[in-house]
């Protein structure tokens, strides 16, 4: 999905921006999702791809929605992620290549997988 910086400026938040586009980070335990238990799908608030759903939600403590895993493997994409003097692996929409978080190792079983994302770049679906 090819879009202009000022194309992407116009649908998105300036919030929605800066962590879709600019790769960033909203601040811990102020994202609308952290604590949500609304029952629904998770979808990018870029493109509107189905990401996540809330049945592999979970609350790990770190004020940011975690999932266990993406609705399917083809919806999200990792790289590398070196910056910030840190080793991690960033997760992307596989749509729209729209920054969405982190994967860590440190989740719930049988994966043991922790999708680590922000709320700005995800938009909740009611079931």
């Amino acid at each position: 999905m090819e879009k202009s910086e000022k194309q992407w400026r116009e649908q998105l938040s300036p919030e929605q921006f800066h962590v879709l586009r600019e790769k960033g980070t909203e601040r811990a335990f102020t994202g609308a999702y952290y604590d949500t238990k609304t029952a629904g799908s998770y979808r990018c608030a870029g493109c509107g791809s189905e990401l996540f759903s809330s049945d592999d939600k979970y609350d790990s403590g770190t004020g940011w929605p975690s999932f266990s895993r993406p609705v399917a493997e083809d919806r999200v994409r990792t790289e590398d992620d070196n910056g910030l003097f840190q080793r991690r692996t960033e997760v992307l929409c596989s749509t729209c290549d729209g920054h969405l978080g982190h994967l860590f190792p440190d989740g719930p079983a049988p994966n043991g997988l922790r999708y680590c994302m922000n709320s700005a770049a995800l938009k909740l679906e009611e079931r």
